[in-house]
């Protein structure tokens, strides 16, 4: 954008950050999101398929509990503006959760040096945060990261820079709590800043509950891309065995310790590639929540081997998910359910919830 030369009604900024590019009203964002669905279905996927009215977030503004920040040269913190090398100086975003908007004025007179970004991870349920270091060596932050859980950050930890991408490679934890415990619905689970949990733990409870919902019952499931584990613990109150894969050992660690703690002898843990499925079948459910570029194709031809009778697909791109919803109706699979999710509001972001079943 260069130029509003006419503002819309439905416009509306209350301080947004750069990346956040819709900048209306929320009653205004919803139908535009729920079109970014419909019009994937039909275009990529070319299926005339019904979609389910969006389901908002819980709230529109204080919902993000991740943030990642660079360092402005001239002191603070910044955001990177997109498709730019600009830093925008950040004192202030609304759609940071509470205590998240408390540790950024804490950090912004902090000095850090020697770093190329910093991460925040905040809990809802206990109003706690943690930090996560990037770049530089782990032991010249050791006593700055103590001087920090004084200040009330709850745990730092600290990872190297990595061009796959923030805490791809090693992590050190550093000083205060190791992890976080966050609520999504009735579960109270682990978290931390070094793997992935949902940014908007409230929306995703509603998705999770629905998606468990949609599964019924049954004998085994099998999800992939499974992080901790939340979505197989909502599978795990309506099947028998429920086994959850992901590459993310820390994610693995932490979901094995949550399956004990909350007395879930049903679901196991693998630390195994989505694209090594096939050796966990057979499943009548296979639950799948990927990456942004949807399914690898050697993911996909992993799931079609194992051909379970149903599937759960979260996505986080309404393209590549429909791109996959395509490819999965020409083996033999029908698109029985679809509903957009609310996960970011102020974004183009949308979250997909989709169930598929073998057509007979």
């Amino acid at each position: 954008m260069v130029e509003i030369l006419e503002p819309s009604p439905d416009r509306e900024d209350p301080g947004l950050p750069p990346g956040a590019d819709l900048p209306m009203r929320y009653e205004a964002q919803l139908p535009v999101k729920e079109g970014f669905v419909r019009e994937s279905l039909t275009r990529v996927a070319q299926l005339e398929a019904e979609v389910h009215p969006i389901r908002p977030s819980p709230a529109p503004l204080g919902y993000r509990t991740a943030a990642q920040f660079a360092l402005h040269p001239l002191g603070g913190l910044a955001y990177r503006r997109p498709g730019s090398d600009e830093l925008v100086r950040v004192h202030d975003d609304p759609l940071l959760a509470g205590p998240l908007r408390e540790a950024l004025k804490l950090l912004n007179t902090w000095p850090l040096v020697g770093l190329e970004e910093v991460a925040l991870r905040g809990s809802l349920l206990t109003g706690e945060v943690q930090l996560g270091l990037v770049g530089g060596k782990a032991r010249h932050f050791r006593k700055a990261a103590e001087g920090l859980v004084e200040a009330g950050i709850a745990g730092v930890w600290w990872g190297a820079a990595d061009p796959r991408g923030r805490f791809r490679g090693p992590t050190r934890f550093l000083a205060g709590k190791e992890t976080l415990l966050e609520r999504y619905g009735e579960l109270e689970v682990q978290i931390d800043v070094v793997s992935f949990a949902q940014v908007n733990p409230r929306a995703a409870a509603g998705l999770y509950a629905e998606a468990a919902k949609l599964a019924g019952t049954g004998g085994k499931a099998l999800e992939l891309y499974g992080g901790s584990g939340v979505l197989g613990f909502f599978l795990a109150r309506n099947f028998a065995q429920v086994t959850v894969t992901d590459l993310n050992r820390r994610s693995i660690e932490k979901g094995r310790a949550d399956a004990a703690r909350l007395g879930l002898e049903n679901v196991r843990f693998a630390r195994a590639d989505a694209r090594e499925a096939a050796r966990f079948g057979p499943a009548e459910l296979v639950a799948v929540d990927p990456p942004r570029s949807g399914l690898a194709k050697e993911t996909l031809a992993a799931l079609l081997e194992l051909k379970p009778q149903e599937i759960v697909y979260i996505a986080c791109d309404p393209a590549t998910w429909a791109r996959d919803v395509a490819r999965l109706t020409e083996h033999g699979y029908r698109l029985d359910f679809a509903r957009p999710y609310d996960f970011f509001p102020y974004t183009h972001h949308v979250e997909v919830l989709s169930y598929l079943t073998m057509s007979s």
